[in-house]
């Protein structure tokens, strides 16, 4: 059957292993504090078994001693394994929680320290749907599964070994039957992580369906495409059933061998232990303790194969988070601050975006100069939105040079020199919470009379007359306010991070004429910043002291852009 084919793994098991291995080292102290308190249950635990049988023993008249001690010392055992429990309970609910946000924060921290990539290879749900449960699933096998582990095995360790010193015929039996599990669930686990890693990729397209629908929800009512989008998601629910059932058929069948596999061996150690009684060699606390020891070889050895479903949920999550951390690192490092004014300098630049078929920017020369105010114009896909993105370092020139500059000083740019500019994207990139908080996302410690002060320069005055003002929240997207009052305060956002040079992505889009013209002129009232537009809004191409203009020429051949005499450079 296809199902029973082993799979082709993305990542060797020694590669996942080390990977876990150093997450691991973010997770001892609370690892180590659940392994101590199943070391400590182990001990207890083997501890009644022995309770039990003197107990009975000396009910019986076999031993000698008081049956009200013996008893006495049941309760306090048992007393021990709650108090063990609760303990557990603590630690996992105090320490997992402390666990999970920390893993969550790390690769949260790696994504964004990532080169960009432009098209990105996964929906956000599924990112998403990656940090929230693999980071579970993950966290949990690490602290808890397994340090438990260790206790089970402890444990069947023990009650083998208390077994084998009251009858080492049967426990020699037990033995040969190791390499037997051993060998099956070799087998089972590649299979296991074939079909664990079809139902969570499943599990990301629903999740990733779900946050678009609820995202673009007015979009989807206006279109009055209820019914497309809700059987899209049945689609999605549907694959996500199928490869659910697929994993199911084989776990139930290989529950099903191994669990009658441990039920034939209890019917044998229970007939082994009926026959050395009625033989007279056994007593009935022996017998007693007897299935109690085959109890604690099974109970662990039925823990332990359990183990290798959660080995398999977490090789997989493990796979999905290592998928996240492929993209490489940008330059790591100091920023590197340059004294105002700086320009920006493109010499002889070209780009192609993977599988394009004809060459996004040729032979771009220009210079951005300290001080100055450059428009750039053009048609859709003729390259506007690349330059700005090498300008933000988000990606290199695949030849070619683009440098920063000011009077003393010249660098090639890089990420560690971002932290002189500041970009308003086109749109609405408002954050959920306050309009003090998307404020401060622009400087941290900015005070009352700074935040004022950029609501004004960015003509965003009606901020002071909302009934909370700055402390009005705003929904998702800034939900509640108007395109232009959005546009306002994310130009705002932007003067207060106070930076050499601003790139404006038509970021005047939603405004009026007057009001377009009253911030352009407060923003040219600062004579030491170099500030680009891309724009097609003639009032903004007015302000400006030169323009680059970039044509897309045919098809399959993009402009090539060159210094002129005048300030309108065309290409």
């Amino acid at each position: 059957m296809k199902m029973y084919q082993l799979p082709e793994l993305k990542y060797k098991s020694s590669e996942i292993l080390r990977w876990l291995w150093i997450a691991w080292k973010g997770n001892r102290l609370q690892a180590s504090f659940n392994a101590a308190i199943g070391l400590a249950g182990v001990a207890v635990s083997l501890m009644q078994v022995w309770a039990v049988k003197h107990a009975i023993d000396v009910a019986s008249g076999f031993v000698a001693g008081n049956i009200y001690w013996s008893v006495g010392l049941m309760g306090i055992l048992i007393l021990c394994d709650f108090a063990l429990n609760i303990c557990g309970i603590w630690v996992r609910n105090l320490l997992g929680i402390k666990a999970q946000n920390r893993m969550q924060q790390q690769m949260l921290d790696r994504i964004l320290r990532s080169e960009w990539q432009g098209k990105e290879a996964r929906h956000s749900g599924d990112v998403l749907n990656r940090l929230e449960f693999d980071v579970n699933n993950v966290v949990n096998f690490l602290t808890e599964t397994l340090p438990n582990s260790l206790s089970t095995l402890c444990m069947f360790l023990g009650a083998f070994c208390y077994l084998a010193s009251m009858d080492w015929r049967l426990t020699l039996i037990i033995t040969f039957m190791v390499p037997l599990f051993i060998g099956v669930s070799k087998i089972y686990v590649r299979q296991m992580r074939k079909l664990s890693r079809e139902v969570r990729n499943s599990d990301s397209k629903v999740q990733s369906v779900l946050q678009e629908t609820i995202q673009h929800r007015m979009l989807i009512k206006t279109m009055e495409s209820d019914d497309v989008m809700v059987g899209r998601l049945e689609d999605t629910q549907s694959e996500l059933r199928s490869n659910v059932v697929r994993r199911t058929k084989f776990s139930v069948m290989s529950n099903l061998i191994l669990n009658f596999g441990f039920a034939s061996g209890y019917l044998i150690a229970f007939l082994w232990a009926a026959v050395r009684m009625s033989a007279g060699t056994l007593t009935f606390g022996g017998m007693t303790a007897f299935l109690q020891l085959v109890n604690r070889i099974q109970g662990p050895a039925r823990s332990l194969m359990k183990l290798v479903p959660s080995f398999v949920s977490v090789f997989t999550a493990a796979e999905r988070l290592m998928e996240l951390e492929e993209n490489p690192l940008e330059e790591q490092g100091d920023a590197i601050c340059l004294a105002s004014p700086c320009g920006v300098r493109f010499e002889n630049v070209s780009y192609t975006y993977a599988g394009n078929t004809g060459t996004t920017l040729e032979n771009l020369s220009f210079d951005f100069y300290p001080g100055s105010c450059t428009a750039i114009l053009g048609e859709t896909g003729a390259g506007k939105t690349t330059l700005i993105r090498m300008i933000l370092s988000l990606i290199q020139p695949q030849q070619g040079q683009v440098y920063i500059y000011n009077a003393t000083k010249q660098y090639h740019l890089s990420p560690l020199l971002r932290t002189n500019l500041v970009y308003v994207p086109q749109g609405n990139t408002l954050m959920s919470g306050t309009i003090r908080e998307n404020l401060r996302l622009g400087k941290l410690d900015a005070t009352e009379e700074e935040m004022r002060e950029a609501l004004r320069q960015s003509c965003a005055e009606f901020v002071f007359d909302l009934p909370e003002g700055l402390d009005t929240v705003c929904s998702e997207q800034g939900g509640g306010l108007s395109e232009g009052q959005a546009q306002r305060i994310a130009i705002a956002r932007a003067l207060l991070r106070d930076r050499s040079i601003m790139l404006f992505d038509e970021a005047t889009s939603a405004l009026d004429t007057e009001t377009e013209r009253q911030l352009l002129h407060n923003l040219m009232a600062e004579q030491q910043k170099t500030i680009i537009f891309i724009t097609h809004r003639p009032a903004v191409v007015d302000y400006c002291d030169q323009t680059l203009t970039i044509k897309k020429l045919g098809k399959h051949r993009r402009p090539q852009a060159q210094n002129a005499d005048n300030d309108n450079v065309k290409s």
